[in-house]
């Protein structure tokens, strides 16, 4: 699966979805750090990527309507240390049925 991390996920993640076999990327490692939500989310589609953000204004459904775009993981956890994050997300993309 193609995927985009963005900026408020740990960098470190990206090597463990690629070992799991994914075409990991990250938003710091493309230089968009910072830059604004719609440059972001377009660098994303352009690259048809399914884009993993803990960035609450990727959840409105309305602007952002399934099936319109490559696919968005938006990660909400209660403790959303480093090493949390990517042990939840390794988990998921290692143990959960996903698809490119």
């Amino acid at each position: 699966m193609k995927i985009k991390l963005d900026e408020n996920l740990p960098a470190s993640l990206a090597a463990h979805l690629a070992d799991s076999g994914h075409d990991c990327d990250t938003v710091i490692g493309e230089n968009l750090a910072g830059r604004p939500d719609h440059d972001i989310w377009q660098a994303v589609q352009d690259s048809g990527r399914f884009f993993i953000t803990q960035d609450l204004d990727f959840s409105d459904v309305q602007e952002l309507r399934p099936g319109m775009h490559h696919g968005l993981m938006l990660v909400c956890l209660r403790n959303s240390s480093r090493q949390v994050l990517i042990e939840r997300l390794r988990s998921v993309f290692v143990n959960e049925n996903v698809s490119s």
